[in-house]
Formats: C-alpha cells, sequence, structure tokens
C-alpha cells in the first residue's frame, strides 16, 4: 500500500512532535519534512511535493507565500491543510481559498488521522457550523432512533467509515465504486444531519458501545439471580 507523504509545519515545537508522533504511529503516512517557519514548509512542498501539508494558519506570512509561491504552479497535487484552534477557525474559513482543508488543533489523535485519510481520499474536510455539531451531539444520545432512517448499505458503510477506512478501501470491501460510496455518503450525512466522516463515526461507535452494554445487562441479571438462589 502506498504511504501518503506528509509535510508538517508549526510554531511551536511541541505541536510538531504531537503530529510527527500521531501520524508516525500509522503504517499510511510518511512525514517527509517537519518545518518551524514559514519560508522552509513552502521549501519542502515545492522541493517534495508532499500529498498533504499540515500548516499552521496563525504562522507569520505563511499565507502570503503560499499565494505566491502557488500562483503560476498549476497542477500542483499537494493538498493544504490549516490547522487552527477553535478561536481562530471561523477567520480562517473565510481567508482560506477554496478546496483547502481546515482541521481543529482541539480534535483527537484518531479523529485527525480519519480526517487526513479522507483528504488523502480526495474529499475537503472543514469543521461544522455549531448548529450541526449541537445536532450531531443530540443524536448521538440515542443513536438507535437516528440510526433508523438508514438503509442497511448505508449502516455497512457508516461501520466502515468508523473503523477508519477510505472511500477506496470501503469500495474494495463492498465491491462498489467510489462515486456510489460518495453518494451513500452524501445520502447518511443528509439523514443523520452530520457535517462529516468525524461526526459519522462517533455516532457509529456511540450505537456500538450501548449495543453491546445492552447486551451485557441479561448477562449481569441472570448472574444476580443465581447468586440470591444461592
Amino acid at each position: 500500500m502506498r504511504r501518503a507523504t506528509v509535510v508538517i509545519a508549526d510554531r511551536h515545537p511541541v505541536v510538531l512532535q504531537g503530529l510527527a508522533n500521531i501520524l508516525g504511529s500509522e503504517s499510511d503516512f510518511e512525514i517527509v519534512a517537519s518545518c518551524g517557519d514559514a519560508a522552509s514548509c513552502i521549501k519542502s512542498i515545492l522541493a517534495l511535493a508532499p500529498d498533504i501539508a499540515v500548516v499552521d494558519a496563525a504562522m507569520p506570512e505563511l499565507a502570503a507565500l503560499l499565494n505566491n509561491s502557488f500562483s503560476g504552479s498549476e497542477g500542483h497535487s499537494t493538498r493544504l491543510v490549516f490547522f487552527v484552534s477553535s478561536e481562530d477557525c471561523d477567520l480562517v474559513l473565510s481567508a482560506a481559498p477554496a478546496g483547502h482543508s481546515v482541521l481543529l488543533r482541539e480534535m483527537a489523535g484518531q479523529a485527525l488521522v480519519q480526517c487526513l485519510r479522507a483528504i488523502t481520499d480526495g474529499e475537503t474536510v472543514v469543521p461544522g457550523p455549531p448548529t450541526d455539531q449541537a445536532q450531531s451531539r443530540e443524536q448521538s444520545t440515542n443513536p438507535e432512533t437516528a440510526l433508523a432512517v438508514l438503509t442497511e448499505r448505508e449502516r455497512q458503510i457508516m461501520r466502515l467509515v468508523s473503523r477508519g477506512l477510505s472511500n477506496k478501501e470501503i469500495g474494495r470491501r463492498l465491491n462498489i465504486a467510489d462515486g456510489t460510496i460518495k453518494v451513500h455518503l452524501h445520502n447518511i450525512f443528509q439523514k443523520l444531519e452530520v457535517g462529516n466522516r468525524t461526526a459519522l463515526a462517533a455516532l457509529a461507535i456511540s450505537h456500538d458501545d450501548r449495543a453491546n452494554s445492552a447486551q451485557d445487562k441479561p448477562t449481569q441479571a441472570r448472574s444476580d439471580s443465581v447468586t440470591s438462589e444461592r
């Protein structure tokens, strides 16, 4: 399996180390450069042409350098991912060029990995609006009701998304085309009113946790009954 190459850039060494640790433990990512300033970040992107560049959106002069360096670089394949804090998210979303992804620094490591896999697969990932997040939290309290609107095929796809599989991997597993996967995901997002794969995975995991808990309760009840008879 081909590994996705990644350039990471951030002003803070601890963030760089954290990203390196998270992505370094995944077999499908390879960090080819770690940069602490905007100039070295741009040089690395232009020289190495990585699949993904995860960059600190607040890094001084980065936006100007990106605009200057990428203007005239038609067909550049690197997908830019702006790594931002939640308080700066709206500002970055309004200023980020179309087609670039935005991820939050506050997200969990596995959620970050899932988002980067989706980006590698050609998707654009941005945080959903607060209303979408609130709806997702509300639905996650009753996942059985939410999931009842899905078809069996949509449930299969949701479970595979929760395991971190990309669209291509899901297509191979279910023997259906990438385009069909995207259509199913679009329908799933609309039915469940979630904004991205991360929220969908969280809902699936919540459903599985509740199902496992429900299966454990009868066993516990039988055990208590046997104890009382003794």
